[in-house]
């Protein structure tokens, strides 16, 4: 009796650590911005729909981000487990079986894309489906071991949930949700190449031509600076087109200055141990100056 009731709680055990490894799969810190980001898209959409219905929307969002997540994985297992920043993932270390991944990905790919055209409208489930398909095919299979352009391409899957915020809400696209996709798209490089200065050594090893790699640290910082720099009339664009006020326009580019101080201040440094610190700086920063401009989205609308 007592060893069926440790062989049931060892069999428990074993599914829930394994359920655990899947959810890992889906990247929850990215899921996590995708809650947010398409929380913000829908909130600031001129039309509002009921609290369940955007609920179930997002959710359906979420499971599509961590599908791309998944596939992103599945397709990738071979590089993860040379890089230290990704060797510890579920296919590297034989927590959950690559076909099993590949399973999982498409089946969470198709359940997101079905549920969201269920539960809200055809257009935003199409929306869907390109962000995944553009980040697994185009992003992970195309770009990301052939261009050190991957990341500046790619990042146009990043942009999109904003907008599919917005047409869960509306049923409609328009240029102001537009401006959310811009801004993602616009802010990826500087954040990924900041993180690839400090990661170089783990992209060497995977063979992955990161901009580093292919153009060396220099280009790489100046690249970072004026993709900074292009954030300035970006930000402007929401202002401009009356989607947002004065309040988010002169927070924004506080914001956006001091982010382009922080890119200088990585590119002033020559070759010395403050440059990694400062690129660490730099891509914390990036995280954070992302998070409150689409903080400033939902201010600007509760204030105006």
């Amino acid at each position: 009796m007592t060893s069926n009731i440790l062989k049931n709680k060892s069999v428990s055990f074993n599914i829930f650590k394994y359920l655990k490894s899947l959810a890992l799969l889906m990247k929850p810190r990215v899921m996590s911005l995708v809650i947010f980001t398409c929380t913000v898209g829908l909130l600031t959409a001129p039309t509002s729909i009921a609290l369940d219905k955007s609920i179930i929307s997002i959710f359906f969002v979420t499971i599509g981000a961590g599908a791309a997540g998944a596939l992103n994985m599945w397709y990738e297992a071979d590089l993860d487990k040379l890089m230290t920043r990704t060797c510890l993932r579920p296919i590297p270390t034989g927590k959950v079986n690559r076909e099993h991944a590949l399973i999982f990905g498409i089946t969470l790919s198709i359940l997101s894309v079905v549920g969201l055209y269920y539960f809200s409208n055809f257009l935003s489930a199409l929306l869907l489906f390109i962000t995944i398909a553009f980040y697994v095919f185009v992003y992970t299979i195309w770009l990301k071991r052939k261009t050190p352009q991957n990341i500046v391409i790619g990042g146009a899957s990043g942009a999109l949930p904003p907008v599919i915020g917005w047409t869960i809400a509306a049923n409609s696209l328009t240029f102001e949700p537009v401006t959310f996709f811009l801004i993602i798209f616009f802010w990826t490089p500087s954040h990924f190449w900041a993180l690839s200065l400090y990661k170089a050594d783990d992209y060497e090893k995977a063979k992955i031509p990161m901009l580093p790699l292919t153009n060396g640290v220099e280009e790489t910082k100046k690249n970072i600076f004026i993709y900074s720099l292009i954030m300035l009339p970006i930000i402007s664009i929401p202002y401009l087109i009356g989607f947002a006020g004065e309040l988010f326009l002169v927070v924004a580019f506080m914001l956006t200055f001091y982010y382009n101080y922080v890119c200088y201040d990585l590119l002033r440094y020559k070759k010395n141990k403050f440059e990694i610190k400062k690129a660490k700086k730099v891509f914390s920063y990036s995280i954070f100056y992302l998070f409150l401009i689409f903080v400033l989205f939902l201010a600007d609308q509760i204030i105006r």
